[in-house]
């Protein structure tokens, strides 16, 4: 009897870990992610702050084309393409049963909207010059787009796989602030501004779906609570982190993985360039001199990041090193200001709410500027308050920020852009870059902008920014990379 007793137990406790097995086993199907700062919004058509993007792009909204995790560009709403003979005629044919979050359908007048919208007068996109060269935009049917140029453009197709050229419906374009509406894998669900942003897997995607069924984007800038909530786990990622100098703590833990990878994230002091005395050249090289990309990159950074002399990504093929041109020289920063007659200068200093590469660069860059006899006034201040001193009311003289558009020097050919770059020259290059399809001419081509804007000192180029994570050590399907700034989730699965 006893015996009976036993075995029956014994075969009941089986039974019982067989049926819950699977239950445990099962993969799970959310993900949070950690991200330094908040969106000022949630349209990327509206907005110039990298932070949308890292929220929205690929996961709600889409292009005619985008990004893949390696930069390359790859089909998305349009299926395929034609090019005319003479490059001024694209025409798109669109995927078909495609429908936008709210259930109103997509098709070619949607895109002609979106583009018209950004390029038009009014357009408040903030990569309004991705659009100049359209003449115009035709439906031709429900499913075929035709984009005529005014001018070929060889950079077309990548222009339109930015975030700021997503396609957005004429029903919610004007609440896609708050409210995003697009045709992605997943469909918004909340905004709890000051905390976190929600997504849902949507089951009516046109494309592949997706593994996750939610996730939740968690706003966090502080770099001790950073730390402290992807160490108890509140957290699965954290895709660049705002604390580097704790990634060896993760690296020694198996619960985790520290993945690092490159950016398009050019780092720079940017000066105004229309600003006395900024305007002129020699202060400019003087301030670059003066500058000790590596003490900066070690002190903010903690050794993440790579001297950069130009604007440019330095894994990009086309890429020159001109870091000597504005190589450290504190001596010669002196003598500049004194053959421009500049003595007792003080110049504001404006930083965004970034810890690493803005407030902490920002405190190593005014100790090189003051031993060159240079003062600066510091203001800290929110993304917000950036955007509208800085970015559009050129209220400046030194900032500090990360460039992480996609191959964005054509930005130095806008003369009314932030800090107020002009130069004949450099436009002339751009201009021909435009014109041009061959792909020896426009490397040649690439390098001459890069090295115009260095001899110029057009800004004080400091560091491609790394990407530099951290992940649970069961997440799968993150990009090592970041070809753009995105949090690219639509490949994102959990290992069983």
């Amino acid at each position: 009897m006893r015996t009976s007793l036993v075995v029956l137990a014994v075969a009941g406790a089986l039974i019982m870990s067989t049926a819950l097995t699977p239950a445990y086993a099962q993969a799970r199907t959310d993900v949070r992610v950690g991200l330094v700062l908040e969106p000022p919004n949630l349209d990327p058509t509206a907005g110039a702050a990298a932070a949308i993007d890292e929220v929205v792009y690929a996961n709600i909204f889409e292009g005619l084309t985008r990004f893949d995790a390696n930069g390359a560009i790859i089909p998305a709403l349009a299926e395929s393409w034609e090019i005319s003979g003479d490059g001024l005629t694209y025409t798109f044919h669109l995927h078909s049963g495609v429908k936008f979050h709210d259930g109103t359908g997509f098709d070619a007048e949607d895109v002609k909207f979106s583009f018209d919208r950004a390029r038009a007068e009014g357009s408040v996109n903030a990569q309004k010059a991705l659009f100049a060269d359209i003449a115009s935009v035709d439906a031709v049917d429900p499913r075929t787009v035709r984009i005529t140029l005014s001018r070929p453009n060889g950079n077309f197709l990548f222009n339109l796989a930015w975030g700021d050229a997503v396609i957005v419906a004429p029903e919610s374009a004007e609440t896609n602030a708050t409210k995003p509406v697009g045709t992605g894998p997943f469909a918004f669900i909340e905004w709890q501004q000051g905390d976190h942003v929600d997504i849902a897997r949507n089951p009516d995607y046109w494309g592949t779906p997706v593994r996750l069924e939610k996730a939740t984007f968690k706003f966090i800038g502080d770099p001790t609570a950073a730390f402290a909530a992807m160490m108890a786990e509140d957290l699965d990622v954290f895709p660049n982190f705002a604390a580097p100098e704790t990634l060896s703590q993760f690296a020694s833990d198996p619960r985790f993985e520290v993945v690092v990878g490159s950016t398009e994230g050019e780092t720079i002091l940017a000066m105004n360039n229309s600003k006395p005395p900024l305007d002129n050249p020699k202060v400019r090289e003087a301030i670059a001199h003066a500058i000790d990309r590596q003490a900066i990159i070690d002190g903010a950074m903690f050794g993440y990041g790579t001297p950069i002399g130009t604007h440019f990504a330095p894994h990009h093929p086309d890429y020159v090193d001109l870091t000597a041109i504005s190589g450290y020289d504190p001596e010669k920063s002196k003598a500049l200001l004194a053959e421009a007659g500049i003595t007792d200068l003080t110049l504001s200093l404006k930083l965004p709410p970034v810890e690493g590469y803005a407030r902490r660069g920002g405190e190593i860059i005014a100790q090189q500027l003051a031993a060159i006899g240079i003062k600066t006034e510091t203001t800290n201040l929110e993304w917000a308050q950036w955007l509208e001193q800085v970015f559009t009311g050129r209220d400046f003289d030194l900032t500090i920020v990360s460039h992480t558009e996609p191959l964005d020097i054509g930005i130095y050919a806008r003369g009314d852009y932030y800090f107020q770059y002009k130069s004949e020259a450099f436009n002339q290059i751009m201009a021909d870059l435009g014109n041009e399809t061959g792909p020896a001419e426009r490397s040649e081509l690439f390098k001459a902008a890069q090295t115009r804007i260095a001899e110029d000192f057009a800004n004080g180029f400091l560091f491609q920014l790394a990407k530099a994570g951290v992940q649970n050590a069961k997440l799968k399907g993150m990009w090592v990379n970041a070809p753009t700034q995105a949090t690219d989730l639509t490949g994102v699965y959990w290992e069983e």
